[in-house]
């Protein structure tokens, strides 16, 4: 309750869901990975240009720098910054202050050489992005197991399909969690692969001051080593002042498209809940409506899709605007970024909203074997194909007449059956052995051959 005057959910409500998400997203974890790169920038400068030197033990305090940052020293930044009024510059004096403290003063002036303030917040934000798309994919992974699991379980277990929420051919019920889960998994292998680019050429991505300064040294060869070796991401080269985000478009938009997925199996989860497919699991003490007692409402699977529509919207804007930058820079650019942790926070939500939905649903066989059996006319789409292949007169037009809009028994159906001049007996045989649950072509071999595979 001390979380009650949060004004957003993600600091108040879902808190705890959103937690891990805070030393990564956060003010401080700006801070913090800020001092990262200007740091192991710091160590590049000397260890690979020899721009300046220092004893070898003296690296380790290099080190403490970064190792020893906690909170106490975010707040000891933002005091900076109050005099400062520019929130890179105060990471700068802050390291130089632990740097004269440290018996480094000598070098303390190259902290932040040739750099723009760009150059360290795009790759704060590049290290920032690393860590958060890992955290996604492992939430990720662990909705797609729940789904591919019950699509192992109930893989034999006929069901009705419904297209355009009609009858239609039966399925199976783990053939269908399985669709979701090979959607989930395509989309997961985009996410773990996605790469994360940085920037670190200057003012207007030319090296110009770097140049000047040092024309002997090969700066674009430099700057490449920096940033895959120092820092492990993807050199970028053409850019203006700032990174041009494409990749944070692109991986965007890849959680796009797994919050899009998600909320399809939310809606048919609500749907076959309201069916009677599935029943939800009582928790003593819970309330399920506020004047109706009967009710147990998929209230989980309602959350998750409102949050991973709100995710949605925000990565959707941040994905186009980030690609916007007047001339070589403006800062609109730079209040939009710090709105990534929001998309990650609902993202997280969202799924985590989904697994406890289905943690808490079981399979009503019953009702779902009910519909089966008062559906004879899904048996229409088979035997007019037989009857296609035997030459049958006008097959399709005859079934459409027998079974459209009504509601036939297997009686009419075998009497149907029995009265098809030339269908061999033997066919005959099969579709009158043909009932609506076992009429699932290779739904169970589909499901088998994908968790092979996965």
């Amino acid at each position: 309750m001390d979380k009650i005057k949060a004004l957003s959910v993600l600091d108040g409500r879902y808190e705890k869901i959103t937690n891990p998400l805070n030393d990564i997203f956060s003010e401080y974890g700006l801070i913090r990975h800020r001092v990262i790169v200007e740091i192991q920038w710091l160590k590049f400068l000397i260890k690979e240009l020899s721009l300046a030197e220092i004893k070898s033990g003296d690296f380790q305090k290099f080190e403490e720098i970064v190792s020893r940052f906690d909170e106490t020293a975010a707040k000891e930044v933002k005091a900076i910054e109050k005099t400062t009024n520019h929130d890179v510059k105060a990471v700068e004096y802050y390291i130089k202050e632990k740097l004269t403290l440290s018996g480094l003063e000598t070098i303390k002036e190259w902290v932040h050489f040739s750099c723009t303030s760009e150059d360290i917040n795009n790759s704060s934000y590049a290290l920032m992005l690393k860590t958060g798309r890992d955290l996604a994919g492992d939430a990720v992974s662990e909705l797609l197991e729940r789904i591919e699991n019950m699509g192992r379980k109930y893989k034999a277990v006929p069901m009705m399909s419904r297209t355009h929420g009609q009858p239609a051919s039966p399925t199976t019920v783990g053939k269908e969690f399985i669709n979701f889960a090979w959607r989930i998994r395509e989309e997961l292998t985009k996410l773990r692969n996605s790469d994360i680019q940085g920037k670190f050429n200057g003012a207007s991505g030319n090296f110009n001051a770097h140049a000047f300064v040092y024309p002997d040294i090969d700066w674009i060869d430099a700057s490449q080593k920096f940033l895959s070796e120092y820092l492990e991401i993807t050199p970028l080269l053409y850019t203006t002042q700032i990174n041009p985000y494409n990749y944070i478009s692109t991986l965007l938009h890849t959680l796009i498209r797994i919050a899009a997925i998600i909320i399809d199996l939310d809606r048919d989860m609500w749907g076959y809940i309201s069916m009677g497919y599935f029943t939800q699991k009582l928790k003593k003490g819970e309330v399920g409506s506020s004047t109706m007692p009967h009710k147990v409402n998929p209230i989980d699977f309602e959350n998750s899709e409102g949050n991973m529509g709100i995710a949605i919207s925000m990565a959707e804007h941040l994905a186009v605007k980030l690609l916007n930058s007047r001339f070589q820079r403006d800062l609109s650019d730079s209040t939009v970024l710090r709105n990534l942790g929001a998309v990650f926070g609902y993202f997280q939500i969202g799924l985590k909203s989904a697994l406890k939905g289905l943690a808490k649903i079981d399979l009503n066989e019953g009702t779902i074997k009910k519909d089966l059996d008062e559906n004879q006319e899904l048996l229409a789409e088979p035997i007019q194909t037989v009857m296609r292949v035997f030459g049958e007169e006008n097959p399709y037009e005859k079934l459409k007449e027998l079974t459209r809009g009504k509601k036939i028994t297997r009686e009419s159906l075998h009497d149907f059956i029995d009265r098809l001049e030339r269908v061999p007996p033997e066919y005959k045989e099969r579709m009158k052995n043909l009932s609506v649950d076992n009429y699932i072509g290779v739904a169970e071999r589909l499901v088998d051959q994908y968790l092979m595979k996965s």
